[in-house]
């Protein structure tokens, strides 16, 4: 058919070109056969994209990469939104992906890029889409146990990651789901959570979707205790997991928030203080299941 498709979250990204020419191995488990049916989203590679006509761009976010050595901008511009990548201290051209809005379709000339940074340029366009359709990719680590999904949120650092790998080794029938990147989605009046192609350091690529049970933010303490908690704190637990690079864009916080705002409604939020032990994942796991259990 000439296209490549891909589901995720439920939704179908369909490209010019397969994914894992570029080196994106991390799409393959979403793969689907190729239909003649709608895409949600596009994506094409091209050699070149004019910068001249996004002059007029508004600045959302900037950051500095250390991994890739670069700074990176996201952008709204007339017809969507525009996100580069620049190497710093050397003349290698800019990665750009320009995302049209009015047509859904993603523009890119990472041709020769690293292939983290064309698999994150994706996520930074996939991700307006999925704030648009009442989903977000939070920044957490997700265990599944008992048929549901647990998502574990905190700074970097904060130790999401060894959490999980206690309810691996502690917690009987616990499995990954994904560890940076799961998405999170609110479906007819029921919360999902979806396994994706981005998955930090540890390569966790399912496509496969659960209920969830909760969430539980996590800080370190010389001690196991954990609590669930009432809206407003809910509510800024949850927040600083979303993706910042859209923070400053009224339109899509907007979306962020009318998707929280039903996360809060459906689902429990905790906040469990802990050791890297095995009993924090015990309590954490008799807490929210049995309390998820008793109120569902």
């Amino acid at each position: 058919m000439g296209h490549y498709d891909y589901i995720i979250a439920e939704l179908r990204l369909r490209c010019d070109m397969e994914l894992r020419e570029y080196g994106l191995r991390n799409f393959e488990p979403f793969s689907v056969t190729p239909t003649h049916s709608m895409a949600d989203c596009t994506l094409s590679f091209t050699e070149h994209i004019d910068q001249g006509r996004h002059l007029n761009a508004k600045e959302l976010y900037h950051s500095y990469l250390e991994e890739s050595n670069s700074n990176n901008y996201l952008y709204r511009v007339n017809d969507g939104y525009l996100y580069i990548v620049e190497p710093c201290g050397n003349d290698s051209p800019a990665t750009l992906f320009h995302l049209d809005t009015t047509k859904w379709h993603i523009t890119t000339n990472a041709t020769s890029s690293n292939p983290a940074t064309l698999s994150f340029g994706i996520w930074m366009m996939f991700g307006i889409l999925l704030a648009k359709s009442n989903a977000i990719a939070f920044h957490s680590s997700c265990i599944v146990s008992n048929g549901c999904g647990v998502l574990f949120l905190g700074e970097s650092g904060t130790g999401k990651s060894t959490h999980t790998q206690l309810w691996l080794r502690h917690v009987e029938g616990s499995s990954l789901l994904n560890d940076d990147s799961p998405i999170v989605r609110i479906e007819h009046d029921k919360i999902v959570v979806y396994g994706s192609p981005w998955s930090g350091k540890r390569a966790c690529y399912k496509a496969e979707h659960y209920p969830i049970k909760a969430f539980c933010r996590l800080s370190q303490a010389p001690h196991n205790r954990i609590k669930r908690l009432p809206t407003i704190a809910a509510l800024g637990a949850l927040l600083p997991s979303t993706p910042p690079q859209y923070a400053h864009d009224s339109e899509l916080q907007d979306a962020i928030l009318s998707t929280l705002s039903n996360i809060l409604r459906l689902s429990g939020v905790y906040h469990l203080e802990c050791l890297p032990d095995a009993d924090a994942a015990r309590v954490a796991h008799k807490t929210m299941i049995e309390d998820a259990e008793s109120i569902g």
